[in-house]
């Protein structure tokens, strides 16, 4: 048997602790919906500074980008739609797993859309990939 004073402790150090870790979490609204790993982020910025022409002001606008797309893609999804975006216009039999099966192209549309979307939401100049 347990005696009362024990109880009583055990109960309130009990809803302190469970206080203390419920305001330890951190807040949802603070952590990025698919949070990417750095290198690929830091990968995409420069990828898309080069592209809008090596000014280094793109660089907030490119952060930016990649910010609204991690909102809309998983990391998988964000890979595997920009891998077959970028090589859907790869000539040749290689090629054709790019860009032949459906849901390559499904994939391919969707990277485009997403990463136009955010392009036009940061202030960069949407462009049209040649096919």
């Amino acid at each position: 048997m347990v005696p009362l004073f024990a109880q009583s402790s055990f109960r309130n150090s009990t809803i302190v602790a469970v206080a203390l870790c419920w305001c330890a979490l951190p807040a949802r609204g603070d952590t990025p919906r698919n949070d990417y790993p750095t290198v690929a982020r830091v990968e995409y910025v420069q990828e898309c500074i080069a592209r809008n022409g090596d000014n280094l002001a793109d660089l907030y606008k490119c952060s930016c980008a990649i910010d609204r797309m991690a909102d809309r893609l998983t990391y998988d999804d964000f890979v595997e739609a920009g891998t077959f975006a970028r090589y859907a216009t790869l000539g040749g039999e290689g090629g054709g797993e790019f860009r032949d099966p459906e849901h390559a192209k499904e994939k391919a549309k969707l990277y485009r859309s997403v990463e136009a979307g955010a392009y036009r939401a940061c202030g960069l100049k949407v462009t049209t990939p040649s096919r």
